[in-house]
């Protein structure tokens, strides 16, 4: 993802984010953000994905 997300109102559908200390988080475990990157391409098990839009709550 070339730019920052940005927060919205809605949560994105059919996406689980449990990460509470995330700016875009929403409480039931709901992620507002306006679009979301999981990284790297060449993953191949869970252990080695990145949420690339993760922002630390302040």
């Amino acid at each position: 993802m070339d730019k920052r997300a940005s927060k919205e109102s809605d949560p994105i559908s059919r996406v689980k984010c449990v990460m509470d200390s995330c700016s875009f988080y929403s409480s039931g475990d709901h992620c507002i953000a306006s679009s979301i990157e999981i990284q790297p391409p060449n993953a191949s098990d869970t252990e080695e994905t990145d949420c690339a839009t993760f922002r630390p709550r302040h």
